[in-house]
């Protein structure tokens, strides 16, 4: 009888248990997730600021306190008492120099939210890291050392904030115990912020006096602070208007990540709404093709939704077989985003190597991508003191004002409306790096005002009259290398053959087209574009373009190869050593380069990049220009 007993009671306790666990899950489901950073200038104590928060919240186990505890007294900086900091900055050179240099982000949570806090470093070399963590968050805590007051690095991390679209900004002033908790100290920081606040566009902020070493006003009043009357810092934390809420409010938008066809029977488009809401019956936009239907389904993993809203993942079904794929939006149809390919953006330079104006990128917004160029930038912005200051490029941190074109047009509104179709980073072609961040601010004029003219007879037809494919055979090589004499060698040999050619040599085409160009490396890639787009141009004609310019870099080629179909552009490498095109210095150029009477010339002070895969290699001390110009002859009959 015991023994029954004993069962049912292990029976009814874990029931409770189970039941406890279950009512825990549902109430932690359905609490709002709010995203913050905290930055500052260095040691103003935001990695002991989250430490505290961690620790206060419970969110440490036994074994981690203990591990604290002994990493605090080893390598910690608040003598036998734990170090908070310690909690975040996991890197081993972070410990050892008692700074952030990667985002830490953390997560915690209290009875009534869930937080996503991202510890940005305060360095000014790591700005970028800044940037990263703050591009998702939709609160931002600019600490300042109470007795330091307002610094460079904290007007720096304001103004990106704010740059960035951080509406809710909190003041932390901390270290309010190393200043005896002075009320008067506290004021003037908050008088000297208010001021730098208000010429940067900051409209409001909540200024709380706090000690992270000592959890003053983290969690709890602080008796140190009688004279302060405003909410704890955790308190304001849970009731800040979150940036999903906001979004709710805004028309429908939800670019496209994938197709989702897992049978015959189903056809959905998955993707995370950015704003608004969507419902079955909802008649809906697909840009940019501009084609409209209704909204059938909206499916989840769990079951069909009647409403889904900004924040949610999820697949909606149309009512009508229309084109949408990776990269399309969908909007509501009576209110759908812009599409434009000219644009003024805002751009955070985040790389070492500077901005090369005119230089092909991949841009990355929402889930488009496509082929940019930034130009000479209008202006940079002196974060100091807002000065706007002339500038030929962005260096690594710089923030500067300019026009971007993208090859095609893309869906976007202004970040200040919407951060996912106004966000965008850019990526270097040839390393996959993000080399910067940046925000659309609006399209260009001339971009809405200009339209392609539909043409009758097109491209095929014109290569049709002329019997032949349109091509581009684009010769580079160092100069010296024989590009001008095999390319001339290989349209005789065309033009012998009917064939329809015209040729563009790099020499000539600065007397004319380019002569307004030099040789800095912004020059030459302008150059280069200029040239594809007059070769575009003649193959449209139906012509067979051959091209010779030394082009050094492989992402200019790229970019021309870009602008044409598949099997059109024919990359022929005249592979001449240096020392054998400088043996031969035709033109005297080396000598002159040598002599330091010219600059940027390549091979000598500005950089070669060699083709990685061309079509055609040709190697000038193995075979004769005739024998060269023969191979890529058949080469091109054989493509063609």
């Amino acid at each position: 009888m015991a023994d029954v007993e004993t069962k049912e009671a292990v029976y009814v306790t874990d029931q409770l248990i189970a039941d406890d666990i279950d009512a825990y899950l549902v109430q932690h489901e359905h609490k709002t997730m709010l995203r913050f950073i905290t930055c500052g200038s260095v040691d103003d104590g935001k990695s002991t600021l989250i430490g505290r928060l961690l620790y206060d919240s419970k969110m440490i186990f036994e074994d981690q306190l203990d591990a604290l505890t002994a990493d605090s007294k080893k390598v910690g900086t608040q003598g036998q008492d734990i170090d908070f900091a310690l909690l975040v900055d996991g890197l081993a050179a972070e410990r050892e120099q008692g700074i952030t240099i990667d985002v830490a982000y953390r997560f915690f949570n209290t009875e009534k939210r869930k937080f996503i806090v991202a510890d940005c470093p305060g360095h000014e070399q790591y700005t970028r890291n800044m940037v990263t963590g703050a591009s998702t968050a939709d609160l931002a805590v600019i600490l300042i050392d109470a007795r330091k007051g307002v610094l460079v690095q904290t007007r720096r991390h304001s103004y990106l904030c704010h740059l960035i679209g951080i509406k809710n900004i909190v003041l932390a002033v901390n270290k309010m115990d190393l200043v005896d908790y002075d009320e008067v100290v506290f004021d003037a920081i908050v008088k000297d912020y208010t001021e730098f606040a208000s010429s940067i566009g900051i409209e409001s902020f909540t200024a709380l006096p706090i000690s992270g070493f000592k959890g003053d006003n983290i969690t709890t009043k602080s008796e140190n602070t009688p004279w302060y009357k405003g909410p704890t810092l955790i308190e304001h934390l849970e009731t800040v208007e979150v940036l999903s809420s906001v979004d709710a409010d805004k028309p429908f938008r939800m670019p496209v990540q994938w197709v989702n066809r897992p049978n015959l029977d189903f056809r959905g488009f998955s993707g995370l709404i950015a704003t608004g809401g969507v419902k079955p019956g909802d008649k809906i936009r697909v840009l940019p093709s501009g084609k409209t239907s209704t909204i059938t389904r909206v499916v989840t993993f769990d079951g069909d939704l009647d409403e889904a809203v900004a924040g949610q993942s999820v697949t909606v079904c149309f009512e009508d077989e229309i084109d949408c794929s990776r990269g399309s939006v969908i909007s509501v149809a009576d209110n759908p985003p812009q599409t434009a390919d000219q644009f003024e953006s805002t751009v955070v330079w985040l790389a070492d190597e500077a901005l090369i104006p005119g230089r092909a990128y991949w841009l990355k917004l929402g889930t488009q991508t496509v082929s940019a160029t930034v130009q000479e930038p209008k202006y940079t912005v002196n974060v100091n003191t807002m000065e706007h200051m002339a500038a030929k490029t962005l260096e690594l941190n710089a923030i500067g004002v300019a026009e971007l074109t993208t090859d095609k047009q893309i869906v976007f509104e202004p970040y200040a409306d919407n951060r996912t179709l106004g966000g965008f980073v850019l990526i270097d072609k040839m390393t996959n790096a993000t080399v910067a961040a940046g925000m659309l601010n609006f399209s260009l004029r001339r971009s809405q005002n200009v339209h392609w003219q539909a043409i009758d007879i097109d491209r095929k037809q014109h290569a049709s009259l002329k019997n032949q494919k349109p091509a581009v055979l684009w010769f580079t090589g160092l100069s010296g290398s024989g590009k001008s004499t095999i390319a001339n060698l290989v349209e005789k040999k065309l033009h012998r053959m009917n064939r329809h050619t015209f040729l563009l040599d790099g020499d000539n085409v600065r007397h004319g087209l380019n002569k307004d160009l030099g040789f800095t490396e912004a020059d030459r890639i302008e150059n280069i574009r200029r040239v594809g787009e007059v070769a575009k141009l003649m193959t449209d004609a139906g012509l067979i373009v051959i091209t010779a310019f030394i082009s050094p870099f492989q992402a200019d080629r790229e970019m021309v190869r870009a602008m044409l179909p598949d099997g059109e552009f024919i990359e022929v490498f005249i592979d001449t050593p240096l020392k054998v095109a400088e043996a031969r210095d035709v033109k005297g150029l080396y000598k002159k380069a040598r002599a330091g009477e010219l600059k940027n010339f390549t091979g000598i002070d500005s950089p070669y990049e060699a083709p990685r895969n061309p079509e055609v290699r040709v190697d000038t001390t193995v075979i004769s220009p005739e024998e060269a110009a023969n191979l890529i002859v058949d080469t091109l009959l054989g493509d063609i």
